[in-house]
């Protein structure tokens, strides 16, 4: 097809790539006088409704999909008989092919990709588009490195009857497809989650998790294998990032991220501490992006040393009472310390809250007791979650955390990827109940923080009043 000119407008120049139902050509728009890539479907396929359906839906869903990281669609058509797809043309290589070149990528490199990726299908799954076949090879990088999501060709609607696939075809490619997927069942948001935990393995290793010889063989190991750890294949990944890996891989789709946006906000939360850590990580290579992590708070401004003017010797009995002075305020400091006599954050500082049980007074006693300790583990990855309610009948459930003894806190800050319920903070010196309020009751954001009302409490309860179908809480902290 080379020198054809396709739609009256576009004329082919090269062929970039081919694939089961069409080839990818460059081409350039005679119109607007710019280059554009050509997707055009096979000729032997053109002649079956059900692909050309499939092409023309694929153009449909992707047009309304305008994201910075998603590959723009231009236009569509047929030109004799065969149906055709015109995107942007992104210069660059895809992310398969770095890796190939590169190896393992820098951690902080590997996350700010996957968070750009995560981006566009984030924007896609808001739009009732599930990609299906997330892999490196659909991700381009332009020339300044930012990362672009293509090929939605076995993309499916979220929208009830309007599948671009049929539920049990099994499409996609083995070394990333998600478990549900390889069992022909019904996919969804989390399918691209898993795919894209997939990704970013391969990003910090170099490899896959699941190598094999057929498409079925691997299809099976990522049913029935465990999940390997990123972390005993590239010991310098930290264990948070070897979580997020685990956690988006998850066999099960509801043991992962509830949503793209909380593994983006999970990935945030490692790429401030790579910032912060090592700033060389930052633009490592000239074909990679920047890594925009979020700036830590600054310290503040540490003051100027005064000069000192030049004494032959200080009075001894002035010395004396110096001496005194700060002997009393260092046994002050030890005393509040030690006894937590301090009120406020000044007297709470040292004291940790540690999450010891799941409160459900009014229902079966169990809010998934197994996942109490990840409310205070210091990751924010893991979580412990409540039931999932479809309508929820009771006065509250909750989390006992025990800051062992009784402190008087002035505030608790509770981080949540599943944000959206009720909740209070109650107090009390008995771990088995008889909780007062000690807060009020607020909406629970990404981060939230409660005032206390003041008092002196061993226990402390995260009351959740509405949960609004499932809370999460992911970290618990006094101040």
């Amino acid at each position: 097809m080379i020198g054809q000119l396709i739609g009256e407008r576009y004329e082919v120049e090269e062929l970039v790539g081919t694939g089961g139902m069409s080839s990818v050509y460059r081409a350039r728009d005679d119109v607007l006088e710019r280059r554009v890539a050509l997707k055009i479907l096979h000729e032997h396929f053109s002649s079956d409704p059900e692909y050309v359906e499939r092409f023309r839906r694929e153009a449909r869903a992707i047009a309304r999909l305008n994201h910075p990281n998603i590959v723009t669609v231009i236009d569509r058509g047929e030109f004799e008989g065969r149906q055709f797809i015109v995107f942007e043309h992104v210069p660059g290589e895809n992310l398969k092919e770095i890796v190939e070149r590169e190896g393992p990528l820098p951690v902080a490199q590997a996350l700010a990709l996957t968070h750009q990726i995560a981006r566009g299908l984030g924007f896609a799954h808001e739009h009732g588009v599930v990609h299906r076949d997330v892999k490196p090879q659909n991700v381009l990088l332009d020339e300044s490195g930012a990362a672009k999501v293509t090929d939605f060709g076995i993309a499916r609607s979220l929208e009830p009857g309007d599948e671009l696939t049929e539920t049990g075809t099994l499409l996609g490619t083995s070394d990333y497809i998600s478990p549900e997927q390889a069992n022909g069942q019904p996919v969804d948001e989390r399918s691209d989650q898993y795919s894209l935990g997939v990704l970013l393995f391969e990003l910090l290793t170099g490899e896959v998790p699941y190598p094999g010889k057929t498409f079925m063989a691997v299809a099976m190991r990522h049913v029935r294998d465990p999940v390997p750890s990123v972390r005993e294949r590239c010991a310098d990944v930290p264990e948070q990032v070897g979580a997020i890996v685990a956690r988006a891989m998850a066999k099960r789709p509801e043991d992962r991220f509830p949503s793209m946006e909380a593994m983006m906000a999970a990935i945030e939360v490692c790429l401030t501490e790579e910032a912060a850590g090592s700033r060389e990580a930052n633009g490592a290579t000239s074909v990679l992006p920047r890594v925009e992590a979020p700036s830590p708070t600054p310290a503040p401004a540490r003051p100027r040393p005064r000069r000192r003017r030049r004494r032959r010797g200080l009075n001894p009995l002035l010395l004396g009472l110096l001496v005194m002075g700060l002997g009393a305020l260092v046994l002050v400091l030890l005393i509040t310390r030690t006894d937590g006599s301090g009120t406020g954050a000044a007297g709470s500082s040292s004291v940790h809250l540690a999450a010891i049980s799941d409160y459900d007074p009014e229902g079966d006693g169990r809010e998934h007791p197994e996942a109490v300790p990840n409310a205070t583990d210091g990751n924010e990855t893991t979580y412990w979650t409540t039931e999932s309610y479809s309508s929820f009948q009771k006065a509250g459930v909750g989390i006992v955390l025990d800051a062992g003894k009784a402190v008087e806190f002035s505030s608790i800050t509770i981080t949540s990827d599943e944000p959206g319920f009720t909740a209070k903070i109650q107090a009390g010196n008995n771990a088995d109940g008889g909780f007062k309020d000690v807060s009020r009751d607020q909406e629970v954001e990404s981060r939230t923080t409660f005032d206390l009302y003041g008092g002196k409490y061993r226990y402390y309860v995260v009351w959740i009043t509405d949960p609004n179908r499932r809370a999460h809480i992911n970290e618990v902290r006094a101040g």
